[in-house]
């Protein structure tokens, strides 16, 4: 069963408590932390807890632009992207797994943004991450 880690205004997710919280799927998000604030992508995160769904949310952006989000679950983390319809279609072009492509595809739009989510477990999933965010990163 999947649940939602983090939940304690009072504990910030330092290294520790991500290591903790994250377990096996920790060297994971490492990896794609220490990925994404490198030049090649330059993006900036920043752990805030939310009171409307209260837990800790990790926003990682690009400049002014939100790219995706981070949630903590157990045993693994969530990357969330939203999408507009117009570039929505884009996704299925790209070389990831055809998985998170069928999952997208029957995503129901939340406004008028439709949610991709990626529930990372293995640094092996980290590379259609980064191929989404890169894709994401060419929006306007």
């Amino acid at each position: 069963m999947e649940t939602r880690l983090l939940s304690e205004q009072a504990v910030f997710p330092c290294k520790d408590v991500l290591e903790n919280a994250l377990g096996a799927s920790y060297s994971a998000y490492n990896e794609l932390m220490e990925t994404i604030s490198t030049e090649k992508f330059n993006l900036v995160s920043e752990w805030r807890f939310y009171k409307h769904g209260s837990s800790w949310l990790c926003k990682v952006s690009y400049k002014k632009t939100t790219v995706f989000w981070i949630s903590v679950w157990n045993e693994f983390f969530k990357v969330g992207f939203y999408f507009s319809e117009k570039s929505r279609l884009g996704i299925q072009k790209l070389d990831i797994d055809n998985q998170i492509k069928t999952e997208f595809n029957q995503s129901k739009n939340i406004g008028k943004l439709f949610p991709l989510e990626v529930n990372v477990s293995s640094k092996e999933q980290i590379n259609d991450v980064l191929k989404i965010v890169e894709y994401k990163k060419k929006l306007k």
